[in-house]
């Protein structure tokens, strides 16, 4: 499996972006997926995940502020990323699991994107 994130950039503070997150090769739309962050000098930290039904768990820092969904015909999940604030300056990084649920730690997730960079400005 291959997962190739794209859509960061550069927004200012209460902008909005979408991340994309493509995945090739062996997927299954039964496999949970996620999205990390990782801010310079932190450590990576969970963003949000779908599962294989549809399901949706965010961490307490973006709830309410993203939003992940996916499109199954197209191998893709997308995290939408609204109200920005200057700490979500991170590189963003989406990730498969093996199995249809998966839990917030990154030793969950077997497959991960290259990552892509968000810098939001106040």
């Amino acid at each position: 499996v291959q997962l190739q994130a794209s859509g960061g950039g550069l927004v200012q503070a209460g902008g909005s972006l979408r991340l994309t997150c493509a995945a090739s090769g062996r997927t299954s739309s039964n496999n949970a997926m996620g999205w990390f962050r990782q801010a310079p000098g932190k450590e990576r930290e969970f963003v949000g995940r779908i599962n294989w039904g549809g399901g949706t768990d965010y961490a307490d820092s973006v709830k309410g502020r993203f939003t992940i969904s996916r499109d199954i015909a197209k191998s893709t999940v997308y995290l939408q990323m609204n109200s920005l604030k200057s700490e979500d300056t991170a590189v963003y990084y989406c990730a498969s699991g093996l199995r249809p649920y998966t839990g917030r730690e990154p030793l969950d997730y077997r497959y991960w994107g290259q990552g892509t960079l968000v810098t939001v400005s106040s």
